[in-house]
């Protein structure tokens, strides 16, 4: 057997399992630990509810006010293209689901392969022109950790190696395909321990403080 194939057949096999199991325990683990602080006990008097403002400010805090948008449209646009191809090309894309069946018993419909490809293209250039921004801002610049280079190679090695692995741009193919298979596996076992968390506690922060402003009667 070729050296390309026993590769793919590692990262696609014990690589994958080790991968998938550093993220799901890491994600619970991340969890629990926010859940576990608990919340204080409120001796205000409530003078509104908690549940709907919660998910109004989850919904509402998706759509960017003016003033954020007119002091920094170019991030505001960047942000909302990868985030949006990526999940695109992360959860629409057949090979994908195919994958997802095949490891949880479960998938769903997926969009059309130009389509998707269209989603990764938007998303790489995307992700480069934030990597610009970042490094060419000065004040980004500054705020800038080492977290902050790892998370966005991270999240862009599998776009780039995938875009690649679909085009068959690199021979041999079980190489490229192996590659973006690591890099995926990269991005999982990263995943709980960086700020790609926020993929989960973004929403429960924003509950969270809807949530309270609801309690006292405040508009989120």
């Amino acid at each position: 057997m070729s050296e390309p194939m026993d590769f793919l057949l590692l990262v696609r096999g014990t690589g994958f399992d080790v991968a998938l199991t550093i993220f799901v325990i890491g994600v619970v683990l991340r969890l629990f630990e926010i859940f576990s602080l608990g919340r204080g006990v409120n001796l205000a008097e409530p003078r509104g509810r908690e549940f709907g403002p919660g998910m109004r400010t989850i919904l509402t805090r998706n759509v960017p006010d003016p003033h954020t948008f007119r002091r920094q449209p170019l991030t505001v646009v960047i942000g909302y293209l990868f985030h949006i191809g990526l999940l695109i090309s992360l959860l629409l894309f057949v090979p994908h689901i195919e994958l997802f069946k095949e490891t949880f018993g479960f998938g769903w419909p997926g969009l059309a392969t130009p389509i998707v490809d269209a989603a990764a293209v938007i998303t790489i250039i995307a992700l480069l022109a934030a990597l610009w921004h970042r490094a060419s801002n000065p004040v980004m610049r500054r705020i800038t950790r080492a977290e902050d280079w790892l998370v966005w190679l991270a999240t862009f090695l599998p776009m780039l190696t995938g875009y690649l692995a679909y085009h068959r741009m690199v021979d041999p193919y079980p190489l490229i395909l192996g590659l973006h298979l690591l890099s995926v596996e990269l991005l999982l076992v990263l995943f709980p321990f960086t700020k790609l968390m926020h993929t989960f506690t973004l929403f429960i922060a924003r509950w969270y403080n809807g949530a309270m402003n609801g309690y006292r009667g405040v508009q989120s």
